[in-house]
């Protein structure tokens, strides 16, 4: 058995990101990128499987630019066994993305495909559920425990009411929560072993996939600065505010 993990390079979680004077797009230039951090928990996941021996080989997949490499050495010292770099520097959209997924999963056949639950420089939220239907196969979204058994997986997943458990046969696609697992501390050791590890690219015209964007976004812009609050005498003046004021009701 193996699994499938799709990574994206994201600005780190840690960086306030800032627009662009222009407003035409987020200013990532010398902003310190990174591994998304659910994406980070799924790579944890697979290689924890693997190192239960439930799973043979933890496969890597990313999609960007040249330097996502840097995200998949990451996951390779992590201790996945091998990397695929779909190299672009367009911006690929989340069905576009879903559909170049579903190419590799035709061609590597593995038996649990991990993503994130969302990329933080987006929040979409929408590549997992897209590939399942793409690939006709179970999901299991928010998951915060996985468990492996012959033939299917058992994942507790995390919705509004609480907890929800469910079977699903495999293959099956799973998106990884925060409460999952906390991803280890890469050593240097690990980092160096890394560089030796297979890393294909393939070049994103080769999987015939259509990446044109079917969204325009006009204009990026920051949240207007929040105000402080005020204290009012009557709930008659709360109310006025709120209806004259925020316009709000």
């Amino acid at each position: 058995m193996k699994a499938l993990v799709a990574v994206k390079r994201v600005v780190d979680f840690n960086v306030k990101v800032r627009v662009k004077a222009d407003g035409s797009n987020v200013d990532i230039d010398n902003v310190k990128m990174s591994m998304n951090p659910f994406d980070e928990i799924a790579v944890e996941e697979a290689v924890r499987f693997k190192e239960a021996g439930q799973l043979s080989e933890v496969i890597v997949l990313s999609i960007g630019v040249k330097q996502s490499e840097e995200t998949l050495r990451t996951s390779l010292a992590m201790g996945a066994d091998r990397a695929i770099h779909i190299e672009t520097n367009q911006e690929i959209e989340t069905l576009a993305v879903a559909k170049l997924i579903q190419k590799i999963v035709e061609k590597e056949n593995p038996d649990l495909i991990f993503l994130g639950k969302q990329a933080i420089d987006n929040d979409a939220n929408q590549v997992g559920q897209m590939l399942a239907a793409l690939i006709n196969a179970p999901q299991g979204t928010f998951a915060s425990k996985v468990e492996l058994s012959d033939g299917e997986v058992e994942i507790t997943r995390e919705i509004d009411g609480g907890l929800e458990t469910v079977a699903l046969k495999l293959p099956a696609v799973i998106t990884t929560d925060l409460r999952l697992n906390e991803p280890r501390y890469v050593k240097l050791p690990n980092i160096m072993q890394a560089k030796k590890k297979p890393l294909e690219k393939i070049a994103i015209e080769d999987l015939g996939v259509d990446i044109e964007p079917r969204i325009e976004i006009l204009s990026y812009a920051e949240p207007q600065p929040r105000t402080g609050g005020v204290k009012v005498e009557s709930v008659q003046e709360l109310v006025d505010k709120l209806k004259n004021e925020a316009k709000v009701i």
